[in-house]
């Protein structure tokens, strides 16, 4: 697509917004992949029409106003890349232009007020526990985007939970790696780190927790509030070790927002180090089906769902790993889902964003696992988790809820 973006007045962001806007060809193969566009059935709900939206912003014939609410309703799933026969690299867009609207205009004091609260909480697990708890007590109160929110959180949150340092290989070690334990999810589902450090071991990986480890970012860089990803991404770079065979993540949302983080930091002092780092960011089921498992698997007869959660498939690529370990374990039917490749409505604080499309999205994909016929759901990341607990929940289905590598680790044989 022609353009007239003055890329030299945009700061470092401005050539990566610019190649991308330039890869679209207008096709519109984008547009069946988008759930936005399903949910809405307008162009400029689409990331077509989006495109088209943040190039006339940024060559100065459009307002930040006008487009905005279309920018809003991108869930930023991905999902039309991987459907984009020109390879338009979308999120080389979307999150840097979201990152200059936020110094080019102002949003209403209760949006700015949610914004804020949702900032200084979610990326700080101790804070966001107590406002879970807070916020529960004042649910009936609390404005209706609010209580969205608050609807993912279960009814009693599990006991806190913390890790060591690192954590031995048992018996042949094979590898050596450094674990991102992610934020929310430390309130929500202790659990999964629990069970991707046993899997881990059980299988000769020696796992190192960084103690002074933060926030992957992803949070803040989605919504436009580019220093304190920056924060987040210096911080994390600082305390990760370099003597480790891979930096995991078990968030489909925090590892995608590790591999960004050369964008993150691009134009700054940091950004060749920021490089360097996402090239050893990845998924645990990833490194898995890489290295092989060694432990034996206990037989489990089960039918589950798989999930792909959107930054797991189509920022990381990361598809067939996940299915190939639960096929590995005996007994166990993996059952796929009718339009797997739509989004489940989380991502992120979207569903504080934009309620009524996250509820509507939320309740279709519970369908879709309903109708499988699983006793399981798996994915892997806490929100696809969480969302997919409340709309089964909501739908009376009994449907359990895991992530990837807590099937695993009840998979695992108990033989010491």
């Amino acid at each position: 697509m022609l353009h007239a973006i003055p890329t030299e007045k945009l700061g470092p962001l401005g050539e990566p917004m610019a190649k991308a806007v330039s890869a679209c060809v207008h096709c519109g193969f984008c547009l069946a992949a988008c759930p936005t566009y399903r949910e809405l059935a307008q162009e400029m709900d689409t990331p077509r029409g989006r495109i088209v939206l943040m190039k006339e912003v940024l060559e100065g014939k459009m307002t930040f106003e006008a487009a905005q609410p279309h920018v809003d309703r991108c869930l930023g799933c991905l999902a039309c890349e991987p459907a984009c026969p020109s390879g338009v690299p979308y999120r080389d867009l979307i999150s840097p232009f979201r990152a200059l609207a936020k110094s080019k205009f102002k949003r209403g004091l209760l949006e700015r007020m949610r914004r804020f609260v949702t900032a200084q909480t979610i990326p700080y697990p101790q804070r966001f526990r107590l406002a879970m708890r807070l916020g529960s007590l004042a649910k009936a109160v609390l404005p209706k985007r609010w209580q969205s929110m608050l609807e993912l959180v279960p009814e009693a949150l599990p006991t806190a939970q913390s890790w060591e340092a690192v954590y031995p290989a048992k018996g042949e070690k094979r590898g050596r790696v450094a674990l991102l334990i992610g934020c929310a999810q430390q309130v929500l589902d202790p659990d999964i780190n629990t069970a991707t450090i046993e899997v881990l071991t059980r299988n000769g990986v020696e796992v190192v927790i960084p103690p002074a480890q933060g926030c992957c970012g992803g949070l803040a860089w989605h919504t436009g509030d580019l220093e304190s990803a920056r924060g987040f991404a210096r911080q994390n770079l600082d305390v990760f070790p370099s003597d480790v065979d891979a930096i995991l993540t078990n968030a489909a949302g925090c590892g995608s927002a590790m591999h960004e983080y050369h964008l993150v930091l691009r134009g700054t002092a940091d950004e060749a180090r920021a490089e360097r780092f996402r090239h050893r960011v990845m998924d645990v089921s990833a490194f898995l089906t890489k290295l092989g498992l060694r432990e034996p698997l206990r037989e489990m007869p089960r039918k589950v769902a798989y999930h792909d959660a959107c930054h797991l498939a189509n920022a990381q690529n990361v598809r067939r790993q996940p299915r190939d370990l639960l096929k590995s374990i005996p007994g166990l039917q993996l059952l796929e889902m009718a339009e797997a490749h739509l989004c489940c409505g989380s991502a992120g604080s979207y569903n504080m964003d934009q309620p009524e499309i996250a509820s509507s999205l939320g309740e279709q994909k519970a369908k879709a696992v309903i109708a499988t016929g699983a006793d399981v759901v798996s994915s892997g990341n806490i929100g696809c988790l969480t969302q997919l607990q409340m709309h089964l929940k909501k739908l009376g289905s009994p449907i359990v809820v895991k992530h990837t590598m807590q099937i695993l680790r009840d998979a695992l044989s108990h033989i010491p």
